[in-house]
């Protein structure tokens, strides 16, 4: 005869409601400043038409803020999932697997949440690593999955609200048929988890809270390891960007009243100094000391509008973000520039040599690099 096969049999005494709601009030709000920081990220690098002219320019670290609290509460979220994902997942094993059609929406709804959230915590992953080993454009992709995964989860909470309601508190008259026995294991449980999250965090968070650069383990980037002490992204071999002949390099500023500049009369006009971040979506960040010409200064001299957004043109060949545009509250701040000087020396090539934009409040892929054009738009 056929023996039946038997549903497997969990020992453990912490794959239970208590311990899941306990994991569930951290990864939440992690999961919860992931999502509201990564709209802003989008906002400022993808603004629709209406508002794009409008985007604030200070607070001058506002991006560095946001986009490093995107990807530390990422970072943190990744333990947080995982030991979540491991007090439920005997679930999986549950027979009937479907019981009707409120439960078999209920499992279909919390499919969709796993795996929505394990894509987006590992393609957010990777690409603070600039690695993408998947075929699709990761910005478009990754937005569009975290509105999934953000609506999923609040059908979730929807549907588990008594159950979550019951375990929150100590107190709580759900916990009263829980066993004594597993109160040490659980709190065990939960510092291990909690220390955890505390380490990867303390560990990557560095990288853009500079004060914590020195305990940097596992990020990606070190704030200070790169050219002029300063990390790129980019260089101007991957840009496409050969030498530049000082002789032959001109700043075309088309305007009501069109204009070019040499090097050497861009270096004759007044010169400003400023201290702002560069901060990438990456998550790294640092300040930097910029001299150059103030764009507001540029503009004036070619008519521009008051109002007006401008669209700045690199010189490099290929990559994406060789065009990006400003609107007029950048445009028009002192501190947006045309740094030709950076840290006191003039720029090195991958930071953009002979002329990059500098802006505050600016992800750092909008700090265009080998600027050759400046475009006043209507």
């Amino acid at each position: 005869m056929k023996s039946r096969l038997s549903p497997p049999v969990f020992k453990g005494g912490l794959h239970d409601a208590r311990t899941a709601t306990s994991i569930g009030r951290w990864l939440g709000p992690a999961f919860a400043v992931c999502f509201l920081t990564g709209l802003v990220s989008h906002f400022m690098q993808h603004p629709p038409d209406w508002p794009a002219n409008h985007l604030p320019s200070r607070p001058s670290w506002g991006y560095r803020l946001t986009q490093g609290l995107h990807v530390a509460s990422g970072i943190a979220a990744v333990p947080l999932l995982l030991a979540k994902l491991w007090t439920v997942y005997p679930r999986l094993f549950e027979r009937p697997p479907l019981r009707s059609v409120k439960h078999a929406l209920e499992r279909l709804s919390i499919a969709v949440l796993v795996a929505g959230a394990v894509f987006e915590l590992t393609t957010g992953l990777l690409n603070t690593a600039q690695w993408y080993p998947w075929p699709f454009s990761f910005v478009p992709v990754h937005y569009a999955v975290a509105w999934l995964v953000v609506g999923a989860m609040v059908l979730h909470l929807a549907v588990k609200a008594p159950e979550i309601r019951a375990h929150w508190s100590r107190r709580s008259p759900g916990t009263l048929a829980l066993p004594v026995q597993d109160g040490p294991d659980r709190r065990s449980l939960l510092a291990a988890v909690g220390a955890a999250a505390g380490a990867v965090t303390l560990t990557t968070v560095g990288q853009s809270f500079t004060p914590l650069k020195d305990l940097i383990l596992f990020a990606p980037r070190h704030p200070d390891q790169g050219p002029q002490s300063l990390p790129v992204n980019r260089t101007a071999a991957a840009a496409g960007v050969g030498r530049i002949v000082d002789e032959e390099y001109r700043l075309v500023v088309d305007g009501p009243r069109r204009y070019s500049l040499t090097l050497d009369e861009l270096r004759a006009l007044p010169q400003h100094e400023v201290e702002l971040p560069i901060a990438c979506v990456e998550g790294w960040s640092k300040s930097a000391h910029w001299t150059g010409v103030r764009i507001v200064d540029l503009l004036e001299r070619a008519g521009s509008p008051p109002h007006a957004r401008v669209r700045v043109t690199s010189l490099q060949l290929r990559g994406g973000y060789r065009v990006s545009e400003m609107g007029h509250e950048h445009a028009r701040d002192p501190l947006t520039l045309l740094a030709l000087r950076l840290n006191g020396a003039e720029l090195a090539p991958d930071h953009g040599y002979p002329a990059r934009l500098i802006a505050p409040n600016r992800p750092g892929v909008l700090q265009t690099k080998w600027v050759g054009r400046l475009e006043v738009l209507a």
